[in-house]
Protein backbone atom coordinates (compact mmCIF):
# COMPACT_ATOMS: atom_id res chain seq x y z
CA UNK A 1 0.00 0.00 0.00
CA UNK A 2 1.74 3.10 -1.35
CA UNK A 3 1.70 6.08 1.29
CA UNK A 4 -0.46 9.12 0.54
CA UNK A 5 0.31 12.33 1.62
CA UNK A 6 -1.69 15.00 1.67
CA UNK A 7 -0.02 18.52 1.61
CA UNK A 8 -1.99 21.00 2.77
CA UNK A 9 -1.22 24.32 1.57
CA UNK A 10 -1.91 27.79 3.78
CA UNK A 11 -1.82 30.54 1.99
CA UNK A 12 -1.56 34.07 4.68
CA UNK A 13 -2.84 37.59 4.00
CA UNK A 14 -0.53 40.58 4.17
CA UNK A 15 -0.90 42.43 7.35
CA UNK A 16 -1.79 45.81 6.01
CA UNK A 17 -5.53 44.33 4.35
CA UNK A 18 -6.96 44.55 7.44
CA UNK A 19 -6.06 47.98 8.30
CA UNK A 20 -6.76 49.19 4.46
CA UNK A 21 -10.01 47.75 4.69
CA UNK A 22 -11.19 49.15 8.16
CA UNK A 23 -10.42 52.99 6.91
CA UNK A 24 -12.23 52.11 3.68
CA UNK A 25 -15.25 51.69 5.56
CA UNK A 26 -14.97 54.55 7.97
CA UNK A 27 -14.45 56.83 4.48
CA UNK A 28 -17.11 55.45 3.38
CA UNK A 29 -19.24 55.59 6.16
CA UNK A 30 -18.04 59.47 6.87
CA UNK A 31 -19.02 59.90 3.20
CA UNK A 32 -22.40 58.71 3.48
CA UNK A 33 -23.06 60.90 7.01
CA UNK A 34 -21.24 64.29 4.84
CA UNK A 35 -23.75 63.25 1.63
CA UNK A 36 -26.58 62.79 4.20
CA UNK A 37 -26.04 65.90 6.27
CA UNK A 38 -25.98 68.28 3.02
CA UNK A 39 -28.79 66.87 1.82
CA UNK A 40 -30.74 67.67 4.70
CA UNK A 41 -29.32 71.14 5.11
CA UNK A 42 -30.47 71.43 1.38
CA UNK A 43 -33.72 70.54 2.10
CA UNK A 44 -33.78 73.15 4.76
CA UNK A 45 -32.70 75.68 2.40
CA UNK A 46 -35.29 74.60 0.14
CA UNK A 47 -38.10 74.95 2.72
CA UNK A 48 -36.88 78.85 3.95
CA UNK A 49 -36.81 80.25 0.49
CA UNK A 50 -39.88 78.78 -0.22
CA UNK A 51 -41.71 79.82 2.61
CA UNK A 52 -39.43 83.50 2.50
CA UNK A 53 -41.29 83.16 -1.13
CA UNK A 54 -44.55 82.62 -0.28
CA UNK A 55 -44.50 85.16 2.78
CA UNK A 56 -43.49 88.21 0.00
CA UNK A 57 -45.91 87.06 -2.60
CA UNK A 58 -48.53 87.62 0.15
CA UNK A 59 -47.53 90.79 1.21
CA UNK A 60 -47.21 91.60 -2.27
CA UNK A 61 -50.68 90.42 -3.01
CA UNK A 62 -51.99 92.23 0.04
CA UNK A 63 -50.26 95.73 -1.56
CA UNK A 64 -51.75 95.28 -5.05
CA UNK A 65 -54.92 94.87 -2.95
CA UNK A 66 -54.59 97.70 -1.00
CA UNK A 67 -53.75 99.72 -4.29
CA UNK A 68 -56.60 98.78 -5.99
CA UNK A 69 -58.81 99.75 -3.17
CA UNK A 70 -57.18 103.30 -3.11
CA UNK A 71 -57.44 103.19 -7.03
CA UNK A 72 -61.01 102.78 -6.71
CA UNK A 73 -61.55 105.33 -3.82
CA UNK A 74 -59.68 107.66 -5.41
CA UNK A 75 -62.03 107.24 -8.86
CA UNK A 76 -65.04 107.40 -6.93
CA UNK A 77 -63.92 111.08 -5.10
CA UNK A 78 -62.90 112.09 -8.73
CA UNK A 79 -66.20 111.01 -10.20
CA UNK A 80 -67.87 112.76 -6.95
CA UNK A 81 -66.26 116.10 -7.34
CA UNK A 82 -66.71 116.22 -11.33
CA UNK A 83 -70.40 115.92 -10.29
CA UNK A 84 -69.76 119.06 -7.36
CA UNK A 85 -68.18 120.96 -9.97
CA UNK A 86 -70.61 120.48 -12.20
CA UNK A 87 -73.48 121.55 -10.02
CA UNK A 88 -71.19 124.41 -8.74
CA UNK A 89 -70.76 125.56 -12.24
CA UNK A 90 -74.34 125.14 -12.81
CA UNK A 91 -74.95 127.57 -10.19
CA UNK A 92 -72.62 130.03 -10.59
CA UNK A 93 -73.58 130.65 -14.28
CA UNK A 94 -77.12 131.54 -12.27
CA UNK A 95 -75.14 133.62 -10.04
CA UNK A 96 -73.43 135.24 -12.50
CA UNK A 97 -76.38 136.09 -14.11
CA UNK A 98 -78.29 137.73 -11.37
CA UNK A 99 -75.33 139.42 -10.40
CA UNK A 100 -75.05 141.29 -13.62
CA UNK A 101 -78.26 142.11 -13.42
CA UNK A 102 -78.52 143.49 -9.83
CA UNK A 103 -75.36 145.78 -11.04
CA UNK A 104 -77.77 147.10 -14.24
CA UNK A 105 -80.69 147.87 -11.39
CA UNK A 106 -78.34 149.50 -9.04
CA UNK A 107 -76.58 151.81 -11.48
CA UNK A 108 -79.67 152.68 -12.70
CA UNK A 109 -80.67 153.76 -8.71
CA UNK A 110 -77.64 155.46 -8.80
CA UNK A 111 -78.19 157.58 -11.89
CA UNK A 112 -81.62 158.25 -10.79
CA UNK A 113 -80.34 159.31 -7.27
CA UNK A 114 -77.46 161.58 -8.69
CA UNK A 115 -80.16 163.32 -10.86
CA UNK A 116 -82.55 163.76 -8.02
CA UNK A 117 -79.79 165.06 -5.48
CA UNK A 118 -77.99 167.38 -8.18
CA UNK A 119 -81.51 168.94 -8.40
CA UNK A 120 -82.18 168.84 -4.85
CA UNK A 121 -78.82 170.91 -4.58
CA UNK A 122 -79.85 173.63 -7.74
CA UNK A 123 -83.11 173.95 -6.04
CA UNK A 124 -82.17 174.72 -2.59
CA UNK A 125 -78.79 177.07 -3.88
CA UNK A 126 -81.65 179.27 -5.82
CA UNK A 127 -84.05 179.43 -2.58
CA UNK A 128 -80.65 180.38 -0.69
CA UNK A 129 -79.88 182.91 -3.14
CA UNK A 130 -83.45 184.52 -3.24
CA UNK A 131 -83.87 184.38 0.33
CA UNK A 132 -80.32 185.46 1.70
CA UNK A 133 -77.91 187.89 0.42
CA UNK A 134 -73.68 186.88 0.69
CA UNK A 135 -73.40 189.26 3.79
CA UNK A 136 -75.90 186.91 5.70
CA UNK A 137 -74.58 184.20 4.42
CA UNK A 138 -71.04 185.19 5.67
CA UNK A 139 -72.33 185.74 8.84
CA UNK A 140 -74.07 182.80 9.49
CA UNK A 141 -70.64 180.88 8.53
CA UNK A 142 -69.12 183.08 10.98
CA UNK A 143 -71.22 182.02 13.56
CA UNK A 144 -70.97 178.18 13.07
CA UNK A 145 -66.95 178.47 12.82
CA UNK A 146 -67.31 179.93 16.67
CA UNK A 147 -70.17 177.58 17.46
CA UNK A 148 -67.66 174.75 16.00
CA UNK A 149 -64.78 176.39 17.99
CA UNK A 150 -66.52 176.55 21.25
CA UNK A 151 -67.54 173.02 20.95
CA UNK A 152 -64.03 171.64 19.86
CA UNK A 153 -62.86 173.52 23.16
CA UNK A 154 -65.62 171.96 25.22
CA UNK A 155 -64.88 168.53 24.02
CA UNK A 156 -61.02 169.40 25.01
CA UNK A 157 -62.37 170.58 28.22
CA UNK A 158 -64.47 167.43 29.35
CA UNK A 159 -60.76 165.24 28.75
CA UNK A 160 -59.33 167.08 31.19
CA UNK A 161 -59.78 166.44 35.44
CA UNK A 162 -61.23 169.57 37.28
CA UNK A 163 -60.07 170.00 40.53
CA UNK A 164 -62.17 170.49 44.19
CA UNK A 165 -61.99 174.45 43.57
CA UNK A 166 -63.44 173.94 39.71
CA UNK A 167 -60.29 174.39 37.95
CA UNK A 168 -59.48 171.97 34.82
CA UNK A 169 -56.17 170.33 35.86
CA UNK A 170 -53.35 169.82 32.61
CA UNK A 171 -51.63 166.75 32.23
CA UNK A 172 -48.94 167.92 29.96
CA UNK A 173 -47.74 171.19 28.02
CA UNK A 174 -50.24 170.90 25.30
CA UNK A 175 -53.07 171.07 27.92
CA UNK A 176 -51.47 173.87 29.39
CA UNK A 177 -51.77 175.60 26.76
CA UNK A 178 -55.08 175.03 26.09
CA UNK A 179 -55.93 176.58 29.78
CA UNK A 180 -53.87 179.42 28.49
CA UNK A 181 -56.49 180.55 25.19
CA UNK A 182 -58.72 180.46 27.60
CA UNK A 183 -57.26 183.44 29.21
CA UNK A 184 -58.97 183.24 32.53
CA UNK A 185 -55.49 182.25 34.44
CA UNK A 186 -51.66 182.39 33.80
CA UNK A 187 -49.50 179.83 34.06
CA UNK A 188 -45.75 179.53 34.60
CA UNK A 189 -44.28 175.72 33.77
CA UNK A 190 -41.07 174.73 35.23
CA UNK A 191 -38.63 171.86 36.20
CA UNK A 192 -36.94 171.53 39.00
CA UNK A 193 -33.53 169.44 39.00
CA UNK A 194 -32.32 167.91 42.29
CA UNK A 195 -33.30 167.99 45.98
CA UNK A 196 -33.01 171.38 48.31
CA UNK A 197 -32.74 173.63 45.33
CA UNK A 198 -35.09 176.15 45.59
CA UNK A 199 -36.04 177.39 42.44
CA UNK A 200 -38.63 180.59 41.71
CA UNK A 201 -41.88 180.05 39.95
CA UNK A 202 -44.31 182.81 39.63
CA UNK A 203 -44.73 184.33 43.17
CA UNK A 204 -43.64 181.30 44.89
CA UNK A 205 -40.26 179.51 45.90
CA UNK A 206 -40.50 175.99 45.17
CA UNK A 207 -38.10 173.64 46.68
CA UNK A 208 -37.85 169.61 45.90
CA UNK A 209 -37.34 167.74 48.94
CA UNK A 210 -38.02 164.31 48.14
CA UNK A 211 -39.28 161.97 44.99
CA UNK A 212 -41.06 158.77 45.37
CA UNK A 213 -40.88 157.17 41.51
CA UNK A 214 -43.12 154.10 42.19
CA UNK A 215 -46.14 155.82 43.64
CA UNK A 216 -45.54 159.17 41.52
CA UNK A 217 -45.31 161.02 44.79
CA UNK A 218 -43.05 164.14 45.88
CA UNK A 219 -42.03 165.99 48.76
CA UNK A 220 -41.77 169.62 48.14
CA UNK A 221 -41.02 172.86 50.33
CA UNK A 222 -42.95 176.03 49.00
CA UNK A 223 -42.51 179.68 50.24
CA UNK A 224 -45.11 182.03 49.64
CA UNK A 225 -44.57 185.83 50.43
CA UNK A 226 -41.82 184.97 53.48
CA UNK A 227 -43.76 182.16 54.38
CA UNK A 228 -42.71 178.72 54.05
CA UNK A 229 -44.63 175.37 54.61
CA UNK A 230 -43.79 171.82 53.51
CA UNK A 231 -46.64 169.14 51.31
CA UNK A 232 -45.04 165.69 52.14
CA UNK A 233 -46.04 162.52 49.90
CA UNK A 234 -48.42 164.31 47.16
CA UNK A 235 -49.75 162.98 44.60
CA UNK A 236 -48.87 163.81 40.70
CA UNK A 237 -51.53 165.65 39.15
CA UNK A 238 -52.91 166.84 42.55
CA UNK A 239 -53.22 170.67 42.68
CA UNK A 240 -51.73 172.61 46.11
CA UNK A 241 -53.81 175.24 46.61
CA UNK A 242 -52.50 178.77 48.59
CA UNK A 243 -53.24 182.62 48.66
CA UNK A 244 -51.47 185.22 48.70
CA UNK A 245 -51.85 188.84 50.24
CA UNK A 246 -55.44 190.76 49.15
CA UNK A 247 -56.03 187.77 46.75
CA UNK A 248 -59.42 186.14 47.14
CA UNK A 249 -59.07 183.32 44.67
CA UNK A 250 -56.74 180.42 45.69
CA UNK A 251 -53.80 179.71 43.15
CA UNK A 252 -52.43 176.05 42.14
CA UNK A 253 -49.13 174.45 41.96
CA UNK A 254 -49.44 171.08 40.07
CA UNK A 255 -46.49 168.76 39.38
CA UNK A 256 -47.42 166.54 36.61
CA UNK A 257 -44.28 165.01 35.62
CA UNK A 258 -42.66 162.96 38.44
CA UNK A 259 -38.59 161.40 37.87
CA UNK A 260 -35.54 160.96 39.68
CA UNK A 261 -34.69 163.53 41.69
CA UNK A 262 -36.63 165.65 39.28
CA UNK A 263 -40.31 167.55 38.87
CA UNK A 264 -42.23 169.08 36.52
CA UNK A 265 -45.37 171.19 36.38
CA UNK A 266 -46.48 174.85 36.31
CA UNK A 267 -48.40 177.07 38.83
CA UNK A 268 -51.48 178.83 38.13
CA UNK A 269 -52.10 182.29 38.36
CA UNK A 270 -55.84 184.06 38.28
CA UNK A 271 -55.88 187.00 36.34
CA UNK A 272 -58.21 188.55 39.10
CA UNK A 273 -55.12 188.00 41.28
CA UNK A 274 -52.60 189.57 38.90
CA UNK A 275 -55.07 192.83 38.84
CA UNK A 276 -55.23 193.16 42.35
CA UNK A 277 -51.05 192.74 43.05
CA UNK A 278 -50.75 195.38 40.59
CA UNK A 279 -53.75 197.78 42.63
CA UNK A 280 -51.81 196.91 45.99
CA UNK A 281 -48.48 198.29 44.59
CA UNK A 282 -49.58 201.21 43.08
CA UNK A 283 -51.45 202.29 46.37
CA UNK A 284 -48.46 202.17 47.94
Amino acid sequence: MSDERIVETHTESPAWTLPAVVVLGLIAIGGLAFGWNASSKLDATQQAVTAQLKTAEQAVQQDLSSVKDRLAQDEKANSDIQGDLKVVTGKLKITQGQLKKAREEAAKLNNATTEKLTALDTTMHSELASKASNDDVKVVDTKVVGVKTDLDATREDLKMARSEMGTLIARNHDEIDQLRRMGERDYVEFTIVGRNKPQKVGNVTVELKGVNEKRNQFSAAMTVEDKQFEKKNRAMNEPIFFYTSGAHIAEELVVNKVGKNTISGYVSIPKANSQTAATTKSGN
